[in-house]
């Protein structure tokens, strides 16, 4: 029950965020495409609305960087198990304290550091997470897969903020950064029922029991046909996974054109339509004066 509730807890952290940060730069994107740029958080539009999210994050991540440190300290176990919880500990720790920053730069207005050296430092907590996802399983089986594909799914967010980072108006970046923090929030939950629960594990496998500092669960699978057929199992379930959240990820970006198309229809103005009209009326000008010239 500690590894199924530690991934729901992922998937309660990481879904909703990457949900809402698809609909906000998909809505930002189609409302005026050509001044697109990707922010590290997207805060409301409206004045005196807040971030909640991004607050409960603000106390979310504080408490489960303090837990793991703690069982840091009082685990007597192996020490390279015991050094696991500190390096949880650290990497949740860091992205709570670059989420603090984002917030005060919100609020200061930090000139010395922009929005792309924030990407780079997202994207480096996310590579110092992938590091040490999965580390400390030793079976190469159902539980190597998993976690194996987990780390991939990281590494993909880590690249995309460092792309962001680098290029900020790359829409498609934004757009994959978005699906794999929806992406890897539903594998957390699947890692969980899979590899935490007796009714959602592969035939013919068991649980081991929980590997110490990870908060995973290791399972064995008497079988080698067994032990193959859940690998093929997980990684069936994780295009299907893909195959979801890439359908959730065209919809969501079909209404957020719907939607965009509708509001510049609607409201003729903006920077674009002011830069058009800029560029276009030297030659009114110029027409108008030949068509004088003509009639005199």
């Amino acid at each position: 029950m500690a590894s199924l509730a530690t991934h729901f807890t992922a998937f309660l952290l990481l879904f909703p965020t990457g949900l809402r940060r698809l609909l906000s730069s998909s809505s930002l994107y189609f409302s005026n495409p050509s001044i697109f740029r990707s922010r590290p958080w997207f805060f409301p539009s409206v004045p005196k609305s807040h971030a909640f999210d991004l607050y409960f994050l603000l106390v979310a991540l504080p408490i489960s960087s303090f837990s793991m440190f703690f069982l840091f300290l009082t685990f007597s176990g192996p020490s390279a198990s015991r050094f696991a919880f500190f390096q949880q500990s650290f990497t949740v720790f860091l992205f709570w304290i670059l989420l603090l920053f984002i917030l005060l730069r919100e609020h200061v207005q930090l000139s010395a550091i922009n929005e792309g050296h924030v990407f780079v430092l997202l994207g480096i907590a996310f590579l110092v997470e992938s590091s040490f996802t999965g580390r400390g399983i030793s079976d190469i089986g159902v539980t190597g897969a998993v976690y194996g594909l987990l780390g991939k799914l990281t590494l993909l967010c880590a690249l995309s903020c460092i792309y962001l980072g680098l290029n900020p108006t790359a829409f498609w970046a934004e757009f994959v950064l978005s699906c794999g923090l929806i992406f890897k929030g539903m594998w957390s939950l699947q890692a969980g029922l899979s590899l935490g629960t007796d009714a959602f594990a592969p035939k013919g496998c068991e649980k081991l029991g929980v590997v110490a500092g990870q908060g995973i669960v290791s399972m064995k699978c008497d079988v080698q046909e067994d032990g193959l057929r859940g690998v093929a199992l997980m990684n069936l379930l994780f295009v299907g996974h893909a195959v979801l959240v890439l359908s959730v990820g065209l919809v969501l970006f079909g209404v957020s054109s719907s939607c965009g198309e509708g509001s510049r229809s609607g409201d003729a103005s903006g920077p674009l339509l002011a830069r058009l009209e800029t560029e276009t009326a030297p030659v009114r000008q110029i027409h108008e004066l030949e068509l004088e010239l003509e009639l005199e």
